[in-house]
């Protein structure tokens, strides 16, 4: 005989069965989530929650700038807390606490407003409301506490620089151009190149005034005195010559150097002479006796740009062996060294009117300042400012003038137009070839502007000279800046 307690469910299906028949019960008669949602109180709650959880160790409660919508009877759990204190446990039960306090009521909308002034921020008057509203005040930066983006960085807008076209195209050398010089009045240039000439141009017109011969190679450095009727130039059989230009006749020849000149400069103020070349030395001539004054022995590979200012009795070197070299002419030492190029650098260029220049590299270009930070020194010292990235290739010619524009001309072809300020490249180009040159022959090899810096003179492979000018109908609306900022301007 079977008993009647054997047949019966087991009693943990009993309450399984139990919980699941108050479930279905309660469901039936409470609403659902979406009616939830629709309680301001519920909205708040969820806010609230989401605002602790997420930003319970990171976030820093805003500093009190906005009325509280329920009135000061709302926020009476926290009227002395402090308002710059990170959100911890005891900041997420005040956020409850203004949650519990629900939304505003009509006794409360009518309660008085809250004192001003300093009395205001003990009795209540500093918003812990999660979205504070909107103030016009600024308020002063907290320490260590984070800006938004942009807020606590000087980054320049670049300046609006006019469009460069080309001007004039002038032929006449029979090999590549590799130099060129403007004169003092502004009135002719004169280029050297591959073909062993030195040829004088009219600069207004373009048309050829002189030709003079004598060197055995290339001409790679040509310099025009602005004290004297003299013009020196530089070329790879050794030799660096000295012009008289008011009798056409080489007067004075400067040896000393083993190898190929490659680079020439003057000073502005005293009658010396720097000539560099593939011999790695520097060497310092007396302009009018060709006597060597100093040789500066240091680079390790051909010296190929120097630079020479009026201001300071120091020379600036760049060789390619990636490195620029500051010399003391009083001295004939080297000052300092600057290791920041990675490959040769072949170009410099000083600003006409600041004590800065630059240094041109197949990686990047870069803009240095002379500055003496100590007002008993002696010489000044060299610190990098910026770079200007962006110019991909060899670059052999860098020019500066005085409205803040810097041209950089490639073996490639490429042109760069940069913001000397801020390194904004606001013009890119590339050279075109001649008819009837071929196409690997758009190369700029030397480049400069004239002495007003309003006119531009490039010396390229296809054995053209070009002349570049700003367009005259260039406006801001019709060519704006297109600019960027960068969030990090990388050092080196």
């Amino acid at each position: 005989m079977t008993n009647a307690l054997d047949d019966a469910p087991a009693l943990a299906d009993l309450l399984r069965l139990s919980r699941k028949r108050t479930r279905a019960a309660l469901t039936a008669f409470t609403p659902g989530p979406a009616a939830h949602l629709d309680d301001p109180r519920a909205q708040r709650a969820v806010l609230a929650a989401k605002f602790v959880a997420d930003y319970r160790d990171s976030c820093v409660l805003p500093v009190g700038a906005a009325k509280p919508s329920g009135g000061p009877a709302k926020l009476t759990a926290v009227a002395g807390a402090s308002t710059t204190s990170t959100v911890t446990t005891n900041n997420a039960r005040r956020v409850l606490a203004i949650t519990a306090a629900g939304a505003p009521s009509a006794s409360s909308a009518s309660a008085p407003a809250p004192p001003s002034g300093p009395a205001a921020i003990g009795a209540g008057s500093s918003s812990m409301a999660l979205i504070p509203a909107p103030s016009t005040a600024g308020a002063a930066p907290r320490a260590g506490a984070l800006a938004p983006l942009g807020a606590q960085r000087d980054v320049p807008r670049p300046q609006w620089h006019a469009p460069w076209k080309l001007m004039r195209v002038i032929s006449g050398h029979t090999g590549w151009v590799r130099a060129v010089a403007v004169d003092v009045s502004n009135e002719w240039f004169v280029t050297g190149g591959g073909d062993r000439l030195i040829k004088l141009w009219d600069l207004a017109s373009g048309t050829l005034k002189l030709t003079l011969t004598g060197h055995i190679a290339c001409v790679r450095g040509l310099a025009v005195s602005d004290r004297h009727p003299y013009m020196f130039s530089a070329a790879e059989d050794k030799t660096v010559k000295c012009w008289d230009l008011e009798t056409n006749k080489a007067i004075r020849q400067y040896h000393g150097h083993l190898s190929g000149v490659y680079a020439l400069a003057l000073h502005p103020t005293i009658d010396i002479l720097a000539t560099g070349g593939r011999d790695s030395t520097v060497r310092v001539w007396d302009m009018r006796s060709k006597h060597q004054a100093h040789v500066l022995n240091g680079h390790t590979s051909t010296v190929g740009a120097i630079l020479m200012q009026s201001s300071e009795y120091q020379l600036i070197t760049g060789s390619h062996d990636s490195t620029v070299k500051l010399w003391d002419l009083r001295m004939g030492k080297c000052k300092a060294t600057l290791t920041h190029h990675k490959k040769s650098v072949r170009a410099l260029a000083m600003h006409p009117t600041e004590s800065t220049f630059a240094s041109g590299s197949p990686d990047n270009i870069k803009q240095w300042v002379l500055r003496r930070e100590d007002p008993g020194a002696d010489f000044p010292a060299c610190r990098l400012v910026q770079n200007f990235a962006g110019h991909e290739g060899m670059v052999n010619a860098l020019a500066v003038n005085d409205e803040g524009v810097m041209f950089s001309g490639g073996d490639n072809g490429s042109m760069r137009f940069w913001d000397w300020r801020t390194g904004h490249c606001f013009q890119k180009g590339h050279a075109q070839v001649q008819p009837g040159s071929l196409d690997s022959e758009a190369g700029v090899f030397a480049a400069t502007f004239d002495r007003s810096g309003s006119r531009l003179i490039t010396c390229e492979a296809d054995k053209s000279i070009k002349i570049w000018r700003e367009d005259p109908r260039a406006t801001p609306e019709s060519h704006p800046v297109v600019w960027q900022p960068e969030l990090k301007r990388s050092r080196y």
